[in-house]
């Protein structure tokens, strides 16, 4: 299956990989936007873990009070580049909500939590690590 620079276009759009990425997994994919999607996600993931010895210092504390319920969150990653993204600091503050509105007391708790776009606050973060391409830290 053929493909033009419209789908690598798209397709970095949607994931926020890179353009030499995105072309070769279409290669890889034989043009099949999905499975180039998958793809993507799988060798994100797999990059991840292989950075998961590094040191996470860098970050955000955040704190929220809805009614009688209060929460502190503290998410950390490598860079202090990384934690000024906008989408670093859109994840810490869905974070935080879904554990109030949850009452989530552990990170486990938090990270099967479900977000209000469907899926669950781990799903965010290993999206986001593959777009961000950095450690996380999670406290």
């Amino acid at each position: 299956m053929a493909y033009t620079a419209t789908d690598v276009k798209n397709l970095r759009e949607s994931t926020g990989a890179g353009m030499m990425d995105c072309k070769k997994a279409l290669d890889e994919c034989a043009g099949d936007y999905q499975k180039a999607v998958d793809f993507l996600r799988a060798k994100g993931l797999a990059a991840a873990a292989k950075k998961s010895s590094r040191i996470a210092a860098e970050g955000v504390v955040m704190a929220v009070v809805k009614g009688k319920t209060a929460a502190v969150i503290e998410v950390n990653i490598e860079t202090d580049f990384a934690a000024k993204n906008e989408d670093f600091q859109k994840l810490s503050s869905t974070a935080i909500n879904v554990a109030i509105d949850n009452n989530v007391t552990t990170i486990p708790a938090l990270l099967a939590c479900k977000t209000p776009t469907g899926g669950t606050v781990q799903d965010l973060i290993s999206e986001l690590t593959i777009k961000i391409g950095e450690n996380w830290c999670y406290l």
